[in-house]
């Protein structure tokens, strides 16, 4: 996407620099009125979705210039946790606090959106998957109440029901690959050729509460990121287990004491689409890009004025945004009116998410 956001003409592209710009990001138009939640691309068009608690999901167009416009909205009656497109990119869902997932049609003239599942507690994640044998996307959704659901969005009852074993706090599919994360740390794998059966259980292999879940592009792993500034990548199969591995990310040594470490949480993870390196956001107000092959971090960025709840790159991977938003990381009573909600939109510049060259066939 040349041009985007206008010319890069200023920023540090070189390759030896390992410190990114911010300074050209640009805000996204009239943001949520409340805390962010979350933040997902459309696969087929240059439209975000943004979830918040103040019970709405907002639809935005964005343009080459960064420029961005409120197309469509619409309400829960709860804060609203998730947000997801289907694959054709005309459908928008938005899950949450009402214990239910509501269904925008953008190609139902403004037809409002129409429940589409139910949960006995809080949603907190929702996704589109396809389901082999299946002819209509399926919608699964993963709630407090330690279940996963899969609908028929033609039926108002779930095709089918997973009971897990906690409440689930992440979710993430790519192409038959599901990954859960739940409470106590546990992660279950699905093949979505069995969509009802877990391919695989196991705990994290961090020793702290499970934040986030994110599938590598090619399916064939995940990364994890815990409340205790740590990122770890796993591999389904155990033929790759021996490349498995957990960093520490988002800390902070204070100047005046070496001694000391600040230990933030992991909010987000998101894997470019094209390279397979992905991002980590985290409450220390930071993102970074990585290179899991080389075990290397590509780009670091300066704090940006806020934890960082969600991010997202876009079909493309020419778009990086990040929502610059109260995670809860420090109780409701930190939560002022004072504390920012926006969402900043990146231009990804040529070498920052590319991985690193390979050398004699190795990294």
């Amino acid at each position: 996407m040349a041009g985007l956001f206008g010319s890069a003409t200023g920023l540090n592209t070189s390759a030896g620099s390992t410190t990114g710009d911010i300074s050209k990001d640009v805000m996204l138009s009239n943001p949520p009125e409340d805390g962010i939640s979350d933040l997902a691309f459309s696969p087929q068009s240059e439209h975000l979705a943004v979830a918040s608690w103040d019970k709405k999901v907002r639809i935005y167009e964005i343009n080459n210039q960064g420029g961005s416009e409120g197309k469509a909205l619409f309400e829960h009656e709860g804060p609203v946790l998730s947000c997801c497109w289907s694959k054709d990119g005309t459908k928008v869902v938005g899950a949450g606090a009402d214990k239910a997932a509501r269904l925008l049609d953008l190609a139902a003239n403004g037809a409002p959106a129409q429940q589409v599942a139910a949960h006995d507690k809080e949603i907190r994640c929702a996704r589109f998957v396809e389901v082999p044998g299946q002819t209509t996307p399926v919608l699964v959704t993963g709630s407090w109440d330690k279940t996963v659901k899969y609908w028929d969005l033609r039926q108002p009852t779930p095709v089918a029901s997973v009971n897990c074993q906690e409440r689930i706090y992440t979710m993430d599919t790519k192409d038959k690959l599901l990954v859960i994360g739940t409470a106590d740390r546990y992660i279950n794998i699905v093949s979505l050729d069995k969509p009802t059966d877990f391919y695989k259980t196991l705990q994290s292999p961090l020793k702290w509460q499970t934040r986030v879940v994110s599938c590598f592009t090619d399916a064939i792993g995940f990364a994890v990121g815990s409340i205790e500034g740590r990122c770890a990548i796993q591999y389904v199969e155990e033929k790759d287990a021996s490349s498995n591995f957990s960093f520490k990310c988002h800390r902070q040594t204070p100047p005046n004491n070496r001694e000391v470490s600040n230990v933030y949480s992991v909010n987000a993870i998101s894997f470019h689409p094209q390279h397979g390196t992905f991002s980590t956001a985290g409450s220390d107000g930071t993102f970074h890009f990585w290179d899991k092959d080389a075990k290397h971090r590509l780009k670091g960025y300066p704090e940006v004025g806020g934890t960082i709840s969600s991010t997202a790159f876009n079909r493309t991977g020419a778009i990086f945004a990040y929502a610059v938003s109260y995670d809860w990381s420090k109780g409701y009573a930190v939560n002022t009116p004072q504390m920012p909600n926006k969402v900043m939109l990146h231009a990804v510049q040529a070498d920052e998410c590319k991985p690193r060259p390979k050398v004699g066939g190795k990294r």
